[in-house]
C-alpha cells in the first residue's frame, strides 16, 4: 500500500494535483476540505486523518456539514487500498508515522506566494473572502513545525522539486490496491 500526503497553503494547487496522481494511478482520494470541522478546524483535520482516515482495519471519515456547522455522513474507505490525502494539515508527525505503519509513503508540499494563491482560491470559491486571515494563521502554525517532505513545489516558480511527473514516478511499479 502507498499513501500519497499532499499538504500546502490554501490557492496552492493541492487538489489539482492529487485529482492528476488519482487519475493516473487510481489510487483512492481523500480532500481534508469534505471534513475540516468548521473554518477554525485544521488541527482537528490533522487528528482525523491520523485517527480514522489511516485507520488500517476501517478506514474513512466522517463529511463536515457546512450549511449546519456539524459532523455529517461517515465515508467508508477501502482497507489496504493505496491512497492519495489532500489538504493542508495532511502532513504532521503524527499521520506521517500513522501512514508508515501501513506501507510506503511519499510526501509533498505544495507553497507560493501569497498574493498569487489568495487570487487562485478567491476565484474559486468567492464566499472564502472573509475567512482568509483565519485560515492563513492556522496554516502557519501548521507550518512552523517543520515536518519534512519528500518533494517541495512552490507554485509559479521553475525550480521546484516535484513536477507530477517526478511524483508519479516516485511511486515506482506500485499498483493501485
Amino acid at each position: 500500500m502507498i499513501t500519497v500526503l499532499i499538504d500546502g497553503q490554501s490557492g496552492a494547487g493541492k487538489t489539482t494535483l492529487a485529482g492528476e496522481l488519482a487519475a493516473r494511478t487510481g489510487f483512492q482520494l481523500v480532500h481534508l476540505d469534505d471534513f475540516y470541522p468548521g473554518w477554525t478546524g485544521l488541527e482537528a483535520a490533522s487528528k482525523i486523518v491520523a485517527c480514522h482516515v489511516l485507520d488500517a482495519d476501517n478506514p474513512g471519515f466522517f463529511t463536515w456539514d457546512w450549511h449546519n456547522n456539524c459532523q455529517s455522513d461517515w465515508v467508508s474507505l477501502e482497507p489496504g487500498r493505496s491512497l492519495i490525502i489532500e489538504g493542508c494539515g495532511s502532513i504532521t508527525a503524527a499521520t506521517k508515522r500513522k501512514a508508515s505503519l501501513l506501507g510506503e509513503v511519499v510526501t509533498v508540499r505544495i507553497t507560493g506566494p501569497e498574493a498569487l494563491r489568495k487570487q487562485r482560491a478567491l476565484n474559486r470559491d468567492p464566499d472564502y473572502a472573509p475567512f482568509w486571515k483565519v485560515w492563513a494563521q492556522q496554516e502557519q502554525r501548521h507550518f512552523s513545525l517543520g515536518v519534512e517532505v519528500d518533494h517541495e513545489i512552490v507554485l509559479g516558480s521553475d525550480e521546484a522539486s516535484g513536477r507530477p511527473e517526478e511524483i508519479y514516478d516516485s511511486l515506482g511499479t506500485a499498483q493501485s490496491s
